[in-house]
């Protein structure tokens, strides 16, 4: 039987779909008894294999049924079958940060801080439990009914180790830090990190930030200039976030909060 004939699964009554992705879909569920809705990532077994994404698909896994923070997508349980894996997860209605921008264009500054401290909360507390996201991005942000924030698609992050380093170059280039874009060492954190600057600026610009673009395009010449409407402290954030050339590490500067 294919995941699109299937009309429950567990304790759950399948609706429709939400999206698309590239090893299933993700549909609308209610529990049968107790009516909370949730949203069922549906991954084809077959698809897994033939795409090699196994080990992914298992990491995601391990690291979601860990995790518990406001800012974070939750994972309540899994359910295998022969043919698919069914991921039981948090369902948010207000849909991708990228679809709000869109639609709402730059955000005030007070708007702005909040989403950006609701995204810092998240990414610190990966931090803090050794996993690196590698893929954050306005698209792989949810948001709920209240524009509470939560940090989703953990497909491509990974396990940091004190003393190893990563290479592999993975997430959209348009917020992929000069570590990843040049295939350079990193330990994990200062990608987020840079990652969390492109993001800030486009909820207070309303657009992808120029440099990070020029980096993505394989440019050597990189726009310095930061929006006028920028207040000072959030200036001196964007400048500590996006740099062409990271000599260190940035580290969480004092205006995020």
């Amino acid at each position: 039987m294919s995941a699109n004939s299937v009309q429950r699964i567990g304790h759950y009554r399948l609706g429709k779909n939400l999206g698309i992705g590239s090893f299933g879909k993700v549909r609308l569920a209610e529990h049968q008894l107790t009516g909370h809705k949730v949203a069922v990532k549906i991954l084809n077994r077959n698809r897994i294999r033939q795409l090699e994404m196994d080990e992914k698909v298992r990491r995601e896994i391990k690291i979601l049924k860990l995790f518990y923070h406001p800012h974070i997508i939750r994972l309540y349980e899994v359910i295998y079958t022969p043919t698919d894996i069914y991921m039981v997860m948090e369902f948010v209605p207000g849909g991708e940060l990228f679809d709000f921008i869109v639609s709402n264009g730059r955000l005030s500054e007070p708007r702005a801080r909040t989403m950006f401290q609701q995204l810092i909360s998240g990414v610190e507390y990966c931090h803090q439990h050794q996993v690196v996201h590698r893929d954050l991005k306005p698209e792989n942000l949810l948001l709920d009914a209240e524009q509470q924030l939560r940090i989703a698609d953990f497909g491509l992050s990974n396990v940091m180790k004190d003393g190893d380093f990563f290479k592999t170059s993975c997430g959209s280039p348009n917020y992929a830090a000069p570590e990843v874009i040049s295939g350079r060492l990193y330990a994990g954190p200062e990608v987020d990190v840079w990652s969390c600057g492109v993001i800030l600026y486009a909820l207070l610009c309303g657009s992808l930030c120029a440099a990070a673009l020029a980096l993505a395009s394989g440019s050597r010449v990189f726009p310095s200039r930061v929006p006028l409407t920028f207040s000072r402290g959030t200036a001196a954030l964007f400048r500590t976030h996006v740099t062409p050339r990271l000599v260190a590490p940035p580290t969480l500067h004092p205006a995020a909060s």
